[in-house]
């Protein structure tokens, strides 16, 4: 096969075909919301929904699983506009939960990167990167001897630090372990001697990730050897089929170039200078980006998800701007997005008119400030040297400005922000720091505590006593969210509840818990579950076999977890609030304590 025949779409098939001939099943894509982990913003890899199964949970379809999942990282959002940096990606993965290990995983990735049946990359171009240990772990000399045994050289295979070739955990702890990963060598000139994978320089892109999950990293900084060792491993499509297409960049390949020629268009630019380009880039990313997080139903706000949201639909109007567009415009690109997916992720045209809704709200909102914003914000560049927190704050509160915009304003001013005196403005007003959001991100499952477990048990038995106290089989879920303060839950109702119904429902889950009924978790296929009366969100890909979790005689749902083994452990749950959120949809806040 020609390797600039394959597109994005091609590389999906060709990798879970080739993974179902090892004997993996292909598991759903999960949500971009992470749903059993509250402590983190956004899915931010393909390991991260299935976590408690590298914990040892055994997964309903077994120990060879392969995926291609949509993930949002913001970490690297200041690299966006150059030629690999994304923030919405597709990756490929594949996973051993507790099945083979370093050199089916090693072997496996050698052949369908090389092998003519699949990529057909030459072998001369592939470079390697190892753990070189550490006072945590030995170095990985067992992965360096697989790669020499299949005929790469010692030459190209780099021993790095933890930083390079360390994986994990998602959060502050949790599964983790040395990787060893694959590099493309583009034919770029070296930047010198000491050239090599790992560097930023441009010559060597990472094309594929194999994670050996030896560890388990504790809350008090140890590493401990798990009692089941798992493979995960991650290829990103967008940067694999760039260097299979050999475009010198992921905004040339086939998914990028209609958002990018649109914006040309709009911007009238035929061809674009540095800056442009740039610019160019940072929409395409931040449009592709935000249509996908608002397909999840996030609204942009001052606060977690809404922030990341608010702040990539701004910064890309902002740099709209800098190009000479100053129409509305984003719900045109937003459109292109939703045509590209559709077929891979049919809940964007599910939720079109609500993406192209709240898209024009939030352009409408900014753009009537941006203008005076950016006058301000010059007009005190012109005199410091620095912005200080209150105008910072200024900037943030009167004029829509997240402060990353305004610190990437000052940049191109060699200005500085002070951040600090910002956050200390924003506490005084009473408002939730952003700080909050970017500690989220650093989250782990393991954070989700024992509080958790119990609202996520609490919110199985307030859905099943909603539907007993109005004695109606279709009031179902439409969303659900849980923290370790609260539990939240959205269902289709027509009006607001009584204070008497709101009692009711409180006191029918209390009895549950009160009973001791036992919590068990069982593995049937969808119909089976179907046929027993398990609730589920059915409008959710699932599995072929899920799990069932089953509360006394009380309640049965389909569920991931983690759950109480029985309801005595919930402790005692209270309403905290019943509101509207939408039309036909009410939403109650709980509580349990």
């Amino acid at each position: 096969m020609d390797m600039k025949d394959i597109d994005s779409k091609k590389l999906k098939e060709l990798y879970l075909e080739f993974f179902k001939q090892k004997n993996h099943v292909v598991i759903p894509n999960a949500s971009l919301i992470p749903k059993e982990d509250p402590t983190v913003l956004f899915t931010t890899a393909g390991m991260h929904p299935i976590v408690r199964y590298l914990l040892g949970e055994p997964h309903p379809l077994g120990k060879r699983l392969t995926n291609v999942q949509k993930c949002l990282r913001t970490d690297d959002i200041d690299s966006v506009g150059d030629d690999s940096h994304l923030t919405f990606f597709e990756m490929l993965g594949n996973w051993s939960l507790g099945d083979y290990w370093k050199e089916e995983a090693i072997k496996w990735s050698w052949e369908f990167l090389t092998d003519e049946k699949w990529l057909g990359i030459d072998k001369n171009k592939i470079y390697i990167s190892v753990f070189a240990g550490d006072e945590d772990a030995p170095r990985d000399e067992e992965s360096a001897s697989i790669w020499r045994s299949l005929g790469v050289p010692s030459e190209r295979i780099f021993y790095l630090s933890k930083k390079d070739n360390w994986w994990g955990p998602a959060g502050a702890t949790g599964p983790c372990g040395p990787d060893t990963e694959m590099f493309y060598d583009t034919g770029k000139e070296p930047h010198g001697e000491d050239c090599r994978p790992g560097d930023s320089c441009g010559k060597y892109v990472e094309i594929w990730n194999d994670v050996f999950m030896q560890y388990n990293k504790t809350a008090d900084g140890k590493y401990e050897l798990l009692k089941q060792k798992n493979v995960d491993t991650g290829m990103g499509v967008e940067r694999t089929v760039a260097i299979l297409q050999n475009k010198k960049s992921v905004y040339e390949i086939e998914t990028f170039k209609p958002i990018v020629e649109k914006i040309k268009e709009l911007a009238k630019i035929k061809s674009p200078d540095e800056n442009q380009e740039r610019s160019i880039r940072i929409i395409t990313d931040h449009i592709r980006a935000s249509t996908f997080v608002l397909s999840e139903e996030i609204v942009p706000s001052n606060v977690d998800r809404g922030y990341v949201l608010r702040r990539l639909i701004r910064r890309s109007i902002r740099h709209g701007k800098l190009i000479g567009i100053e129409k509305e415009f984003l719900g045109d690109l937003a459109e292109i997005v939703i045509n590209i997916y559709k077929d891979s992720y049919p809940e964007l045209e599910k939720k079109k008119e609500f993406i192209l809704t709240e898209l024009k709200k939030e352009e409408i909102k900014f753009r009537n400030t941006l203008e005076k914003g950016l006058k301000k914000f010059e007009e005190l560049a012109r005199q410091v040297k620095i912005i200080d927190g209150k105008s910072a704050f200024l900037l943030f509160q009167s004029f829509g400005f997240p402060i990353e915009m305004t610190k990437e304003l000052a940049k191109e001013l060699n200005i500085a922000v002070d951040e600090k005196g910002f956050e200390e403005e924003f506490k005084k007003h009473q408002q939730i720091s952003r700080i909050g959001a970017e500690k989220k991100f650093k989250g782990g499952l393991s954070d989700a505590s024992e509080q958790t477990t119990k609202l996520h048990t609490a919110t199985h038995l307030l859905n099943e006593a909603i539907r007993r106290v109005f004695n109606r089989k279709d009031i179902v879920q439409k969303g659900s969210n849980i923290t370790p303060e609260r539990l939240r839950f959205d269902f289709n109702f027509e009006r607001k509840l009584t204070e008497d119904e709101i009692k009711a429902i409180e006191n029918l889950v209390n009895e549950q818990i009160k009973k001791g009924l036992p919590v068990r978790r069982e593995i049937m296929t969808l119909e089976e579950a179907k046929r027993l009366g398990a609730q589920g969100v059915f409008e959710h890909k699932y599995e072929e076999k899920v799990s069932v979790y089953i509360i006394g005689d009380f309640s049965i749902e389909i569920c991931g977890g983690p759950h109480v083994k029985n309801t005595k452990e919930v402790g005692r749950f209270r309403i905290i609030k019943e509101e509207g959120v939408a039309a036909g949809i009410r939403r109650i806040k709980a509580i349990v304590e």
